[in-house]
């Protein structure tokens, strides 16, 4: 921040408990220091500190508190109260107010922080250098100007372990870095880094600055651990990091969250990876995972709809506009839209273009083969998806590189060249090896089906018969004959979907239908109706559309239609989070769910012992992979010697 000496010390301290309540954690508390001394600096004429005190007040509200639409109209007044002045080290500071990761557009990033650089060395401000030198190097990445960008981010962080020593500021610094290494992929620049920044007191365990820093660089290695396939490591880290950082500040975690839902996703456990996502995909950073998100589920309009918005957010963002017409692209072509898809891919392969960045080029190029194979044209489509694996780097992203080279083995598959298939399902289950991650049911059938497996590894298939009456479980020979029960319907379903998490009110929905109405186990009282798989699905879409219409009005100025949209969209974002338990959720809602919890683990439980007692081979598979609680879950494992299908 500036020089404030030359005011009283009542005045030039405003700013600075703001900071450092904001520092605790305490946003309420530094909401109030900002807005008397906006009072008190708008009143004794200092427009050059109350534009500071807007310029603060603004990026709190953005940063946060979550909301955009009345972020952006402090900024404007901050703007606004320096427009007559003459060239002051306050207008460079009110360029870059904002946390550079928040600030969707790299081409208004880049112009804002060479503003800002200018007035810095203008006026001698090291502490507003490192500022914007953090800024310009996360907008020349985001531009594809990698290696200018990162050297740019280094000069950064050499000055903010050096001579700058304002450690709010520095840690909205940081977080560009930390940003620009993980679009990147840049992994190895964070580790190079971060001891530097501890010493410092930058990254730490303290509240305030410290956890925020070092959850975000959590975040960033966790993202390491799972390109890398170690998956639990990267659960563990994550969720110690959102537990550490949620017991010393009042407010939810938020690059853990978000990084925490993007392995959910991986897993296939879609329930909990919306419920981590739930309220902050208004901002780039969630809408991504969101995105995906919404593909992997199958909800193919939704996830259009929040690739769109993401696309028309980061206008000249190469890497993640990359990222989101690829998912636009898929969308669009498991919808029959096959003109659209090729657009998409277009645009992607435009943006992935000479980008220094192979995983980003890989995925593009495997988009294209998607696509190549939808129009039928299968041998251009393994060329592509050849080429995508071989521009996967030879260390670091085994997954990725076994994931398309599954791709490979599935195009194999459908031109009938079982031998290609064979020998590429091999090179899959060699990268897989040893690594600890979840296939989709899909990719693990292909590994079934075409990986040879070592003598006495054979795998054995167990089947569970629906029937209305008799039901039947077989494994390796013993057919038995089990009475029909909810807790067989209720595992069916789970078998039926490996890896895929079902919120036991869906469960219950599934297997017993809603009446008309609604049943009266979905009473929640003072929380309203709840919500089943239909109405949330609404929710979602009726959110989406209004993230959509404040991302327009914001764009045109509409400032006061943006913030009653914003109003609106929080209010469902809350219906939606109590649907799921998150908060605000009343007692009568909690028993609900509860009563639902209860039933059908005991009504499983039961049902696999029945079984256990018949084949207790595939018995104790099932009762090492049936995951239950309020979201329940077949989870197989590789490893496992009996594998379960559901037969019609």
């Amino acid at each position: 921040m500036p020089d404030t000496s030359g005011i009283p010390n009542a005045e030039g301290e405003a700013i600075e408990r703001a900071d450092a309540a904001l520092g605790r954690g305490e946003v309420q508390l530094a909401r109030d220091e900002l807005s008397s001394a906006i009072r008190t600096y708008t009143a004794a004429g200092h427009h050059r500190l109350a534009a500071l005190a807007c310029a603060r007040m603004g990026s709190l509200v953005d940063s946060f508190i979550g909301n955009r639409a009345v972020a952006r109209t402090w900024y404007a007044r901050a703007s606004r109260l320096l427009e007559e002045a003459p060239d002051c080290v306050e207008q460079g500071w009110v360029a870059v107010a904002s946390v550079g990761c928040d600030v969707d557009d790299p081409a208004v990033l880049r112009a804002k922080a060479e503003f800002a650089l200018g007035r810095a060395r203008q006026f001698g401000d090291v502490n507003l250098e490192a500022k914007a030198l953090a800024d310009l190097g996360l907008a020349r990445v985001q531009s594809g100007e990698i290696a200018a960008g990162m050297d740019t981010l280094d000069e950064a962080m050499a000055l903010w372990c050096g001579p700058a020593d304002d450690h709010n500021t520095g840690c909205m610094a940081v977080c560009s870095f930390f940003t620009a290494c993980y679009y990147a992929a840049d992994y190895e620049r964070v580790r190079t880094w971060v001891d530097d920044l501890r010493r410092i007191g930058l990254v730490g365990d303290a509240p305030g600055n410290q956890v925020f820093l070092s959850s975000h660089c959590d975040s960033v290695q966790a993202t390491a651990l799972m390109e890398l396939g170690r998956w639990t490591e990267a659960d563990t880290l994550l969720r110690r990091s959102v537990a550490q950082f949620e017991s010393c500040m009042p407010m939810p975690s938020w690059h853990p969250a978000i990084a925490l839902a993007d392995l959910r996703v991986r897993q296939g456990l879609f329930a909990e990876a919306e419920a981590l996502l739930l309220g902050k995909d208004s901002d780039i950073q969630a809408l991504l995972p969101a995105a995906q998100l919404h593909l992997a589920r199958g909800d193919l309009e939704l996830a259009a709809a929040t690739a769109r918005r993401g696309l028309r957010m980061v206008g000249a963002d190469r890497l993640r506009a990359a990222t989101l017409w690829g998912v636009l692209a898929d969308a669009e072509l498991r919808a029959g839209l096959r003109d659209a898809a090729a657009d998409a891919c277009r645009e992607m392969q435009e943006c992935a273009l000479d980008l220094d960045v192979p995983c980003l080029r890989a995925r593009a190029s495997a988009v294209r083969a998607r696509l190549l194979a939808g129009e039928g044209d299968s041998a251009a489509a393994i060329t592509a998806m050849e080429q995508a694996v071989d521009m996967v780097p030879p260390s670091g992203f085994p997954v990725l590189r076994a994931e398309l080279t599954l791709d490979l083995v599935r195009l194999h598959e459908q031109v009938g060249n079982r031998a290609a298939a064979r020998v590429e399902a091999g090179q899959a289950a060699s990268f897989l090896a040893g690594l600890d991650v979840t296939l989709t049911a899909e990719n693990r059938a292909l590994l079934q089906q075409f990986a040879r497996r070592s003598r006495g590894s054979a795998v054995v298939t167990a089947t569970l018969a629906r029937g209305e009456h008799p039901w039947v479980a077989a494994s390796d020979g013993p057919r038995v004959r089990l009475q029909a029960t909810k807790g067989l319907r209720y595992l069916a379903e789970l078998i039926a979907s490996p890896g895929v998490e079902r919120h036991v009110l869906d469960l219950v929905d599934r297997v017993e239908g809603v009446a008309s109405g609604g049943p009266d186990r979905h009473g929640l009282g003072d929380a309203g109706p709840f919500l089943d798989s239909t109405a949330r699905a609404s929710y979602r879409r009726h959110i989406e559309q209004l993230r959509s219409e404040i991302e327009d009005a914001l764009v045109v100025g509409a400032s006061d239609r943006a913030v009653l949209l914003q109003d609106e969209c929080d209010q469902l974002v809350a219906q939606l989070a109590a649907a799921f338990g998150l908060t605000g959720r009343s007692r009568v809602a909690s028993s609900a769910a509860e009563r639902a919890r209860l039933n059908v683990t005991r009504s499983l439980r039961t049902a696999i012992a029945r079984i256990r007692a018949e084949v207790p081979d595939a018995g104790d598979v099932l009762d090492r992979r049936i995951r239950t609680g309020l979201y329940c879950a077949y989870e197989p494992d590789q490893a496992d010697p009996v594998h379960w299908v559901v037969q019609p």
